[in-house]
C-alpha cells in the first residue's frame, strides 16, 4: 500500500514560480493533453462535468449524477511501490509509518464488502477509524491520537481519503490500486483487529454517517474539518484545480471507475517485453524518486534511443527529464508551467502564481519559503559556502531565526512550515536533541534550468529589491 503519490509531488512548479510570483487566472474547459496531467499532478484529481470524457491517459471516476473526476493512469499497472524493488527512496512522507497504518485502518472501516472493489467503499465515522488504529497499534494515549489525526490530514490532502463532518471515505487515488493487489489488500483487512467498542453509544455509527452524507455533496470548503485538500473537499481557491467549492462527491451514493489507459502503447509497443519493462521502470523512478537517480542503474537512462522514448512518455504528461551530471529526475515542462491556472466559478483566487494546476502557496507560505531560501541558500552562497547552481543546502535556518524575522503568529508560522514540508519544498533537519532548522526540500531537484533562473531572479527581487542587480532583473523583464 503505497502513499508515495500525492504529497511531495506538487511543489516544483510552486518553487519555479518564485516566492512572490503572482499572475492572472483564466477560465476555460477541462484541459487536455499534457496540461491536464500537470494540473492533476499539482492540484489533485480533475473535476469533470456531466458526461465529459477523461483526458487521454486518465481514468474517469463517475458519480451517479454523471459528473466525475479524472486521475492519471500508471503505465502497465505499475505503482510507485516499484521503487522498493530498485532500492530507490520515494518522495518522503511525514510520519510514513503512522500514515500507512491510518490508511490501513480507513480501508478496514470503509471496505466492508470484500467481494467488490475497494473503491468507492462505504463511509465510516472518523472515531471508528481512530479506534481501529488504536487497536492496531495497541496504544490509546493522546499522542497516538494526535499522530493519527495528522495522518488523516495528510491522506486527505493527497486525495487518498476524504474527511468531512466526522466521516471518512476512501479517496479517488484508491481507485488506482491494480486488481492484482486486491487479494493482498483483502488479506490485510482480514488480519487487522476490530476495535472493542460499546454497543450503546450516544449516537450510532450509522446515524453519524447518515447525518453527514447530505452535507458532503454541498458544503462550502471552509466548513470542512480539513481544508487545502488536493481537489476534493476544498474550494477552487484552495485546491487550484478549477473545482467548484460545493463539489465533494456524495460517497454514499457510490461511484464507478471507467476505462482509461496510460496512453503509451504506441510508444512501448515497438519494444520487446524486457525493454518495455525497463522504460516503465525508469519512468516510475524519475517521476517518484526523492533524489535524482544514477543513469548507470537504468538501461532506459543509459541508452540514448530508450531515453528518447522515455522523454516522449514524459512529454505526454507535461514533464521533461532534468539532468544532474550522470543522474536524472523529471520536472515540469517549462511551456506547461507557464500556462496560468484555471479558476473556479468565482474570482476569489484572482492573484496566484502562474503555475499550472494551481497548487498555490499563500502569503504566509511564500514569506516563510523566502526566508529559508535567503538564510539557507543566498547568504551561504554569497559567503562562498555553496556552489552557484545549487538550490539545496546543508545550512539549516533555525526555527528561532524564522520567528525573529517574520510577523506571522506562531500558529500561522507552524501551519506554513507544515504545508511547505508536505509539498516537499522544505525539509526539517535535526541537530542532536534539538531541531536544527529547515532547508530547501527535494522538490528543488526537479527545477529545469529555466525554472532555476526564474527562481534566482525572484530571490534577488525578494532579498534586495533596491539593489542594482534587482534593477537589472526588472529591466530585462520589461524588455521582453
Amino acid at each position: 500500500m503505497s502513499t508515495g503519490e500525492g504529497q511531495g509531488l506538487t511543489g516544483e512548479e510552486r518553487a519555479a514560480a518564485g516566492p512572490d510570483a503572482k499572475g492572472p487566472v483564466v477560465r476555460g474547459p477541462v484541459p487536455e493533453g499534457p496540461v491536464a496531467h500537470v494540473r492533476a499532478r499539482s492540484g489533485g484529481p480533475l473535476p469533470l462535468g456531466p458526461g465529459a470524457p477523461a483526458p487521454a491517459g486518465m481514468i474517469r471516476l463517475t458519480w451517479p449524477d454523471s459528473t466525475g473526476q479524472a486521475l492519471p493512469v500508471w503505465p502497465d499497472g505499475v505503482t510507485p511501490a516499484l521503487l522498493e524493488e530498485y532500492q530507490v527512496a520515494p518522495a518522503p512522507v511525514e510520519r510514513a509509518g503512522e500514515t500507512r497504518r491510518v490508511l490501513a485502518a480507513v480501508l478496514k472501516c470503509c471496505w466492508t464488502d470484500l467481494s467488490v472493489d475497494p473503491w468507492p467503499g462505504t463511509p465510516a465515522p472518523v472515531e471508528l477509524v481512530l479506534d481501529t488504529y488504536r487497536a492496531l497499534i495497541g496504544r490509546t494515549d493522546d499522542l497516538m491520537r494526535n499522530w493519527a489525526v495528522g495522518a488523516l490530514r495528510r491522506l486527505h490532502d493527497s486525495a487518498w481519503v476524504v474527511v468531512d463532518d466526522g466521516v471518512v471515505v476512501l479517496g479517488p487515488r484508491c481507485a488506482l490500486w491494480p486488481v492484482e493487489a486486491h487479494a493482498q489488500l483483502q488479506e490485510l483487512v482480514r488480519r487487522l483487529p476490530s476495535p472493542d467498542r460499546a454497543e450503546l453509544t450516544v449516537v450510532g455509527d450509522a446515524d453519524i454517517v447518515a447525518a453527514a452524507m447530505p452535507t458532503m455533496s454541498s458544503m462550502p470548503a471552509e466548513s470542512g474539518e480539513f481544508v487545502q485538500s488536493a481537489g476534493l473537499a476544498a474550494s477552487a481557491e484552495a485546491a487550484g484545480s478549477g473545482m467548484p467549492a460545493a463539489s465533494v462527491p456524495d460517497a454514499a451514493a457510490g461511484g464507478r471507475a471507467e476505462g482509461g489507459g496510460a496512453g503509451f502503447d504506441d510508444l512501448l509497443g515497438a519494444y520487446d517485453e524486457r525493454r518495455r519493462a525497463e522504460l516503465v521502470a525508469a519512468y516510475m523512478v524519475v517521476e517518484h524518486a526523492a533524489e535524482p537517480v544514477q543513469e548507470v542503474r537504468f538501461a532506459a537512462l543509459r541508452d540514448p534511443a530508450l531515453r528518447h522514448t522515455l522523454s516522449e512518455m514524459l512529454a505526454r504528461r507535461g514533464r521533461v527529464l532534468v539532468q544532474h551530471r550522470d543522474r536524472w529526475i523529471s520536472g515540469y515542462d517549462d511551456a506547461c508551467a507557464a500556462i496560468p491556472a484555471a479558476s473556479g466559478p468565482d474570482d476569489r483566487a484572482a492573484e496566484t502564481p502562474p503555475s499550472v494546476g494551481g497548487g498555490r502557496l499563500g502569503v504566509a507560505e511564500r514569506a516563510v519559503l523566502t526566508l529559508v531560501l535567503v538564510h539557507s541558500v543566498a547568504i551561504p552562497r554569497a559567503e562562498g559556502l555553496l556552489p552557484e547552481d545549487s538550490w539545496l543546502s546543508p545550512h539549516p535556518t533555525p526555527a528561532d531565526e524564522l520567528r525573529r524575522h517574520t510577523q506571522l503568529p506562531i500558529g500561522e508560522l507552524e501551519a506554513a512550515l507544515r504545508t511547505l514540508r508536505h509539498a516537499g519544498l522544505l525539509a526539517q533537519v535535526k541537530a542532536g536533541e534539538e531541531a536544527g532548522g529547515y532547508v530547501p526540500g527535494p522538490q528543488f531537484h526537479r527545477l529545469t534550468p529555466a525554472a532555476r533562473r526564474r527562481l534566482q531572479e525572484e530571490l534577488i527581487l525578494a532579498a534586495g529589491p533596491n539593489t542594482p542587480l534587482a534593477a537589472a532583473v526588472r529591466a530585462r523583464r520589461s524588455a521582453r
